[in-house]
């Protein structure tokens, strides 16, 4: 069978996407980094307020993801006009969303993190981080729309310039703002804040232009800012609230997982926040994939080759294994040297290494289960995607509760959680994709 999608055509949207990626957690690497040269304590509360921050950035991104399946299908189905409502209708509602939770966050995130975490200084310093880093909601959740768009229409390059120009800005003002270097006022935690807003808007600013003077609006129907179109938005929502859903609940039992870790101790919580960092770096090429699968599949469907799909996520997911094999071939032979990046501290560094090891492995299981996982999301089976990550994320939670919150394991310990999920993950979704009855679905 000749399939729609050649290795070279996966590879053209995947490798723009994984530079994109790159070059945006360059953002995460870099606070970690130059954070973990001013102190434990400042290195956790960056974890735990960039943690409460990605958790409500995620339900952004669990809309975009439904908005993204949308737009792809339309794009199989060369009903161009129809792409550019559902990501107007998206900003629109997005912008409302991000007002929301900064009002909220301005009134409830100290009440809420007081409640979890047991340090005070660790507190006071979180809360530092969140004042500053929660300004981005309104270019960040725009910014997951744009990028719906482009992956949807499989035209990804410019999310790597545009990762470019975000990384440039973060680590100069890091540097600048962090260390207070050339005249700038020396802000520490909230310096690193700071930067990343600032990084997120010159990412807004750039995919406006680009847009602008690179895509054509009117085969897109890009240029119709009419009313809000409550019925589209509506149909948009019916797929997209599962995605939000899934996105949030996985991202806050994330955050357990450091919660869990803080009260194992502040060296410990500081470790976390390293291998966290190692980790997503490691996560960049599934992440990439996963929306290269997630594309793909649903352009297939609106194309009508159903018949096809397996045999995409079986090819891209062959595709991620042998990738991630290299990467954590790499951080198994050279542990030390990778964990030197963000902290000079010789006992900090040993006592990380077990826990980079653990990642390792379950990141083997993740370059498999995500593309799976990615493969039913694009059927547009988001309820079920929505019913997999609980099911999941259950036996997660009881075992996080064991491990953790009970026997207080040492962090190595605790890091596999992630075995757990990505095993039950990849098992479920196989069995989904081979018995259930997503070929009846429509979008």
């Amino acid at each position: 069978m000749n399939l729609l999608y050649s290795n070279k055509k996966i590879w053209q949207v995947s490798y723009s996407i994984l530079l994109s990626l790159f070059a945006q957690n360059i953002i995460n690497v870099t606070d970690t980094a130059f954070l973990g040269r001013v102190g434990e304590v400042e290195l956790g509360a960056s974890a735990l307020g960039g943690l409460y921050y990605i958790c409500a950035f995620t339900i952004a991104f669990g809309f975009s993801t439904g908005s993204q399946i949308i737009i792809a299908r339309r794009n199989g189905e060369k009903r161009y006009t129809e792409v550019g409502p559902v990501m107007i209708q998206g900003v629109f509602f997005l912008l409302g969303l991000a007002a929301f939770l900064f009002l909220f966050s301005r009134l409830f995130s100290e009440p809420i993190m007081r409640v979890l975490i047991s340090s005070d200084v660790i507190l006071e310093s979180t809360q530092e981080f969140i004042y500053w880093r929660v300004f981005g909601f309104f270019f960040s959740f725009v910014s997951v729309m744009f990028r719906a768009l482009y992956i949807g229409i499989t035209r990804t390059k410019v999310l790597t310039l545009n990762a470019v120009f975000m990384a440039i800005t973060n680590i100069l003002l890091d540097y600048l703002l962090i260390f207070g270097h050339a005249g700038f006022p020396e802000l520490g935690l909230q310096g690193a804040a700071i930067a990343s807003v600032a990084a997120e808007a010159v990412s807004i600013l750039f995919l406006v232009v680009y847009t602008r003077l690179m895509v054509d609006i009117k085969k897109y129907a890009l240029n119709t800012f009419g009313s809000f179109d409550v019925a589209l938005l509506k149909r948009v929502l019916s797929i997209s609230i599962f995605t939000m859903f899934q996105y949030f609940i996985s991202m806050s039992t994330f955050f357990l997982f450091f919660i869990a870790v803080e009260r194992l101790g502040q060296r410990e919580l500081a470790i976390a926040n390293i291998v966290r960092s190692i980790y997503i770096v490691m996560f960049i090429p599934v992440n990439s994939l996963s929306a290269t699968t997630n594309s793909f599949v649903s352009n297939a469907i609106g194309a009508g080759h159903k018949d096809q799909v397996l045999a995409i996520i079986h090819k891209i997911a062959t595709f991620s294994f042998l990738i991630m094999i290299v990467f954590s071939a790499l951080v198994v032979l050279f542990p030390r040297a990778i964990i030197s990046v963000y902290t000079n501290d010789p006992s900090l560094i040993d006592s990380s290494v077990p826990s980079l090891y653990v990642i390792s492995v379950a990141m083997l299981i993740s370059s498999v289960s995500h593309i799976f996982f990615s493969g039913v999301s694009g059927t547009g089976n988001t309820r079920t995607t929505l019913w997999l990550e609980l099911v999941t994320l259950s036996f997660y939670c009881v075992y996080l509760y064991i491990v953790a919150f009970r026997l207080r394991m040492p962090v190595e310990i605790c890091f596999t959680t992630e075995l757990v999920y990505f095993s039950f993950l990849l098992l479920l979704s196989a069995v989904y994709l081979r018995k259930g009855n997503w070929q009846k679905k429509q979008i």
